[in-house]
């Protein structure tokens, strides 16, 4: 779909931004380009819609050299998110969104009922049409902006560090707001950030540039994850890049023990005589309550009796990863792991060592964890 053909962007300065750059970005996917400040990704990006001119080689869209064809029709072609949204703030959100499609020659009925759908599309209520974009939240504005990038449904959707500057919580919102986007319309996604998590999170493929806008490596998240191209790259992603490979195992794999689980009905005494430091109480129909302390129980009674510690949370064996689990581990009072089923009944409990097996096994077998649990990219788990 768009492809880089031995791609450079040199400066009158003696900067070279992109250096020999040879990429081949799937048709329907989303490409992350990721690295250090400087390091060449959002020219890259901006290559694409000839915001910026290589100096050398070839950028080419659908086989189509991009310099055939003439700048303003190309970037009409190509949606394009940014930071900050870029609203025009003396238009309504409506004739925001509307923006594109009217630049096509589209009515006005026309262009703002499409922009009323996708008002709608992108988890905004209606009545936001009519107010301005100094009416509405950071994260409701980059909303906003991604229907605009989709005004007239653009095959390619460049986004360049789009989430940046709105707080952890809203980010996530938008995150996982995109990943349901792309779901439903499968377009061919460009996406620029300097947090490799997010990249992990969001990417069918992602590449790595270092300084000077040379491609480190360009690979799969599990396989990035998995093997690192050189100390460069292993540095970039991070040591903790065996915990964020569990994002790619399937929690339905992860190994569970029986226990110790009992029903809040039972005696006090089967519970003393477990041969651990806690018992997961759990009500008639197998959903937990919380932690019962062995050394705390009372003498007597049933386990409805004792008191109990907080749950912490668990985690589903439907669409959660193994990563959540191991989050529910480290947050549990037990330091186990509680694995439910779709009803929240519990299936089973596991500790953080049990939990890491599955890479380490992953990692004897030869392939990356994603490969053995049948990985979906954005579209499955947890990314």
């Amino acid at each position: 779909m768009i492809r880089f053909d031995a791609v450079s962007k040199n400066y009158p300065n003696g900067t070279t931004a992109v250096d020999d750059l040879s990429l081949e970005l799937a048709e329907g996917g989303i490409t992350v380009l990721v690295g250090p400040s400087g390091c060449g990704k959002t020219t890259t990006l901006r290559m694409i819609n000839r915001m910026v001119e290589p100096t050398a080689g070839t950028v080419s869209l659908r086989g189509q050299d991009i310099r055939e064809i003439h700048a303003p029709e190309l970037r009409r072609g190509i949606g394009y998110v940014i930071q900050h949204a870029g609203l025009f703030p003396h238009r309504t959100i409506l004739d925001n969104i509307a923006t594109v499609p009217l630049l096509l020659g589209w009515s006005r009925k026309k262009a703002r009922a499409r922009a009323a759908e996708l008002l709608e599309l992108v988890g905004l209520p209606a009545e936001m049409a009519k107010r301005y974009p100094n009416q509405l939240s950071g994260g409701q504005q980059q909303r906003v902006g991604v229907a605009r990038a989709l005004g007239a449904d653009p095959p390619v959707l460049l986004m360049d560090e789009p989430f940046s500057a709105v707080d952890p919580i809203v980010r996530a919102e938008l995150q996982a707001e995109f990943i349901r986007l792309q779901k439903e319309l499968h377009k061919t996604i460009v996406f620029v950030t300097h947090d490799i998590d997010e990249a992990i999170k969001l990417g069918d493929n992602i590449a790595v540039f270092r300084t000077g806008g040379k491609l480190a490596q360009f690979d799969t998240p599990e396989r990035l994850l998995a093997d690192p191209a050189d100390e460069f790259v292993a540095g970039f992603v991070g040591q903790d890049r065996g915990i964020r490979r569990l994002s790619f195992v399937k929690a339905a794999d992860v190994p569970l023990r029986d226990g110790p689980v009992l029903p809040a009905t039972s005696p006090v005494a089967p519970a003393r005589a477990v041969d651990e430091p806690w018992v997961l109480v759990v009500d008639d129909g197998r959903r937990p309550l919380g932690w019962a302390a062995v050394a705390e129980l009372p003498e007597s009674g049933t386990l409805a009796d004792a008191p109990l510690a907080p749950l912490g949370h668990t985690f589903s064996l439907v669409g959660d990863s193994a990563r959540a689990a191991l989050d529910s581990a480290l947050l549990s009072p037990s330091r186990l792991a509680v694995g439910v089923d779709a009803e929240g009944a519990v299936i089973g409990v596991a500790d953080a060592y049990e939990l890491s097996a599955v890479t380490a096994a992953a990692d004897v077998a030869g392939a990356p964890a994603g490969d053995e649990v049948g990985a979906e990219g954005p579209a499955g788990g947890e990314r």
